[in-house]
């Protein structure tokens, strides 16, 4: 039985929304594509002209990246959230993504994107970054802040 389906997300473009009731602490799927270094990454990125701050890309403890949008799944249409239902959990070169509280039918799954960026967070930033969550406790951005 199918747990999850990907459809029009009222929060961005496309989400993933659970089929089923799913409890806390199932995992649902692996973040799969292919595995490049932050260097071609970046290059892939350029390349595509995106300017809205909107790849596929996970980034991996050891500096490299799963770009789902080369070989990827439905995972990579996981939007972000303040107040995520799910989160991923790296083991080794995979990462899987776990339901972190119960999910109803129907809801969209979110995981907290925590990105990161070097350089100064400037407002145009933000901006490219900005948060469409509605979360009660929304930062208003995806970016990460470690305080």
């Amino acid at each position: 039985m199918r747990r999850i389906t990907v459809r029009t997300s009222p929060v961005h473009g496309r989400g993933v929304f659970a089929l089923a009731d799913l409890p806390a602490g199932i995992m649902l799927l692996e973040y799969k594509g292919q595995r490049v270094s932050w260097r071609e990454a970046q290059r892939i990125h350029a390349r595509s002209g995106a300017e809205d701050g909107h790849t596929f890309l996970f980034g991996l403890d050891d500096g490299s990246v799963i770009d789902g949008a080369r070989g990827g799944n439905s995972a990579r249409w996981l939007n972000h959230s303040c107040a995520p239902n799910c989160e991923a959990e790296q083991d080794g070169e995979r990462v899987f993504i776990r339901a972190i509280r119960s999910i109803e039918k129907g809801q969209e799954l979110f995981i907290d994107y925590r990105l990161t960026v070097d350089g100064r967070r400037t407002a145009a930033m933000k901006r490219l970054y900005a948060c469409r969550c509605l979360a009660d406790a929304c930062r208003g951005t995806m970016l990460y802040s470690r305080r």
